[in-house]
């Protein structure tokens, strides 16, 4: 364990993290950080990969407390949950660790202390949710998360955040770390069905928010912009003008997207699945957020705004024309971005 020199306030809620160096844990963390609680971030036993020490350790000096360890050895986590005093787990694990979460619920259980724990959602809605294989065999993991932590009794809140504020390439995993395409725009079917897109900061703020709120106990808290509610169409046309050029766009068909999945070659087949359910069969905006059950996170927080999906992509025209950023990622004019991200695949 490494510790920080600074000491967390004993007002705030201790916040344990769980997948601090992923996409989205990188967001809760820094935004957890930011709101003053003592945040302590669960890792793998070192050495990490250098990138992600490079992340602790930015971490570390704000002040986030590191324990080394897994959730999937019940006696440990129970013990630094008593030993910490931890009040509020948040996992935001990736699809590999899924199910080792049910070990954690146990623990939570079994300490008897723990206010708010939230699973690795932060997406879609898992129960309404339907994509094909092999996305679906995920949601079917998130759904028995769900189920457990359910019976467990332990005080829980799932974030339903939607589409990450980027440019949906359906065989890129984390579009928002580079700017959309310039020399062509895929669109899925029609292109008309819309998403609600977040960017990560938000993300990561809103859910320091909804962990100290009671009006979010045992809910799905729903992230649906009205702002950021745009179809591929739309997204294509705002790319256009902030670039000032009319790009090609080629037209990825319900067919196109679910012969890539069926390849079952991950993690492509698994985002052609989730491209699928979003933009053909519109999972994001074919339900009414009605339920006892649920609440939509602008009714909680009227007065707090999202960042406008004009303004990231304001950001991303900014990088292509950034020299530095063309030099280090070789991208050109007429260079499909898709080129520069990748992928170790495998497939079965």
């Amino acid at each position: 364990m490494v510790m920080s020199t600074t000491i967390p306030s004993p007002t705030k809620a201790r916040v344990l993290i769980i997948g601090a160096t992923g996409f989205i844990g990188k967001f809760v963390a820094e935004a957890s950080l930011l709101t003053a609680h003592p945040t302590y971030l669960l890792l793998r036993p070192p050495p990490l990969v250098p990138s992600k020490d490079v992340i602790v350790k930015t971490f570390q000096e704000k002040g986030a407390i590191v324990i080394h360890g897994a959730i999937n050895n019940k006696d440990f986590m129970e013990k630094i949950l008593k030993e910490y005093e931890i009040d509020i787990v948040i996992s935001a694990i990736g699809a590999e660790g899924l199910l080792d979460q049910l070990t954690l619920v146990e623990a939570m259980k079994s300490v008897k202390t723990i206010k708010r724990f939230l699973a690795s959602e932060f997406g879609h809605d898992v129960d309404r949710a339907d994509p094909v294989e092999p996305g679906l065999t995920m949601y079917k993991e998130k759904r028995l998360v769900r189920r457990a932590v359910e019976q467990s009794g332990v005080p829980y809140t799932n974030i339903c955040c939607n589409s990450i504020a980027s440019w949906p390439y359906y065989d890129n995993c984390h579009p928002s770390q580079l700017p959309p395409p310039l020399d062509q725009l895929q669109i899925y079917g029609h292109g008309d069905v819309k998403a609600y897109f977040v960017d990560g900061i938000d993300i990561g703020k809103f859910t320091m928010k909804v962990v100290d709120d009671v009006r979010t106990v045992n809910k799905n808290v729903h992230f649906r912009p009205s702002n950021n509610c745009y179809s591929i169409n739309e997204l294509a046309s705002l790319w256009e003008m902030k670039t000032g050029r009319t790009i090609p766009r080629v037209t990825i068909s319900e067919d196109d997207l679910l012969a890539v999945a069926a390849e079952n070659c991950k993690p492509r087949s698994i985002v052609a699945s989730f491209t699928h359910d979003i933009f053909i069969r519109g999972c994001q905006v074919n339900f009414k957020i009605d339920g006892v059950d649920d609440v939509e996170i602008s009714t909680l927080y009227p007065d707090e705004a999202f960042r406008s999906l004009e303004d990231c992509f304001e950001g991303f025209a900014l990088m292509i024309n950034d020299n530095t950023y063309k030099v280090e990622h070789k991208i050109m004019a007429t260079k499909s971005v898709l080129e520069a991200v990748p992928i170790t695949a495998s497939c079965g």
